[in-house]
This record gives structure tokens, C-alpha cells and sequence, in this order.
């Protein structure tokens, strides 16, 4: 990846692709958004996208994969069976918010964008955070994501590679460089359960809280039922 090359980004209007959208344009890239709507019961998180895509002003559209997210039943993001637990994020019990293959559907969905659209490269915001509940996260998925993209596009002009700049990194580490580069953290969306604010005890809403408490970083979102306990060790 070289500066000033066209970037697709995956963003779900959350911090962490938020957060890489600054990143990478700090670096001197050209960005286009895209997002997928899968039938995420926090469906808020796309609203976040569009606001972001506008403060940026950057291209952004939304791929509509509802009827196929209708199918990927069983987990707490799709099913409206199946509830959104509370924990920490690394707890066991987040595994009902898996979603099957989330990342390699849209990844697959946005390298054929970006070859259509003459980007280089699609960026996912996955992070360290993520490894240990969601397989699709992890370092040897963005491997064979990068793999499989450039294989699919060798014979284009330009062969669309996958990266994954924070996928090292820690949830501190991301909101610390985001602080930096002046993101608007209250303008992004993390919450599962999606309703008016963050809940504030889910999986995700205690990893961003902890995050910015770590990063010693104010945090600006609204929450509403916070969790009595929100470390790894209670």
C-alpha cells in the first residue's frame, strides 16, 4: 500500500472503522464507504456511517444484504429470538453475536466494488479486541481475505488487496490515535442492542468505555443502563 492510493473502507459507523477512516486519510489516501445492512437489529449504526461519510465528505453508499442475513439465523445481531447478552466482550457468552461469515460476505461484496470502482485496496477496522470471540477477525483471515482477493482480480489492472491496519492493535491503542486525528467519537455507534443511546453494558458498550478510560481519552457517548462492573476481573 502506497500513499495516495484509493481505499475502500468497510465502515460500519462504529470507532474502530471510524477511527481508520481518519487514520488512512491521514496518510494521504483517497477513501470511498461502503456498509451493509444485514438486518442488524442496531440498524443506528448506518445512520453513523452516512453522518461520518458527510463530516468527512467522502463517498459512501450502503449494500443492501438483508435477505441474507434473514437466513444467517441463531445469532443475537440477526435474531430477534436470540437476546444480546450482557458482559464484558471477551466473555464467552458474546459468542451469540457472531454472525456466520459476516466478514468474508462483505469483504467478498466490497473487493468486487472496489475493482469496479478502480480501488486498490478494502480496508476492514477489525481489531486485537475481536480475535478472541470472532474468528473472522483474527490475522489469518485477513491473510487469506488479502489471498483470495488478489487471486480474484489478477487479471485486472489493478489487483485489489485487503489490509487491515489495526488488526495488531488494541481498542486503547485506536481510540488514542483517533483523539489524535480529531475523530468524532460521539458521532460513531458501538451499542448491539441499538436503541436511542448505548446501553452501556453490553459487550461492545463496555469495551468502548474501558477503551477510553484506558486511553485516558474523555468519553463523549450517552449511555443509558450502565453495567455495575465493567473490567475484565470482576
Amino acid at each position: 500500500m502506497e500513499s495516495g492510493d484509493d481505499i475502500l473502507v468497510i465502515a460500519s459507523g462504529g470507532l474502530d472503522s471510524t477511527a481508520l477512516a481518519y487514520h488512512l486519510l491521514d496518510q494521504g489516501h483517497r477513501l470511498r464507504l461502503v456498509s451493509f445492512d444485514y438486518g442488524q437489529r442496531h440498524r443506528v449504526e448506518l445512520r453513523a456511517a452516512a453522518r461520518i461519510a458527510d463530516e468527512i465528505n467522502i463517498p459512501h453508499e450502503v449494500v443492501d444484504l438483508v435477505s441474507v442475513g434473514r437466513l444467517l439465523s441463531g445469532s443475537a445481531l440477526t435474531d430477534p429470538e436470540v437476546a444480546v447478552p450482557d458482559g464484558h466482550y471477551t466473555d464467552l457468552s458474546m459468542r451469540s453475536t457472531i454472525v456466520p461469515n459476516r466478514n468474508a460476505i462483505m469483504t467478498a461484496v466490497a473487493v468486487g466494488i472496489a475493482s469496479a470502482s478502480g480501488c486498490e485496496c478494502v480496508a476492514l477496522g477489525v481489531h486485537a479486541g475481536d480475535h478472541a470471540i470472532y474468528p473472522d477477525c483474527r490475522p489469518a483471515f485477513v491473510d487469506l481475505a488479502d489471498r483470495l482477493a488478489r487471486t480474484a482480480t489478477e487479471d485486472t489492472e489493478s489487483p485489489i488487496r485487503v489490509i487491515a491496519p489495526f488488526v495488531t492493535w488494541t481498542k486503547r491503542q485506536i481510540v488514542a490515535r483517533g483523539a489524535s486525528l480529531g475523530v468524532p467519537f460521539a458521532m460513531t455507534w458501538s451499542c448491539y442492542r441499538g436503541g436511542e443511546r448505548h446501553c452501556g453494558s453490553c459487550g461492545t458498550c463496555i469495551e468502548r468505555r474501558e477503551a477510553f478510560e484506558l486511553a485516558s481519552v474523555p468519553d463523549p457517548t450517552a449511555y443509558g443502563a450502565i453495567a455495575s462492573s465493567t473490567s475484565k476481573g470482576r
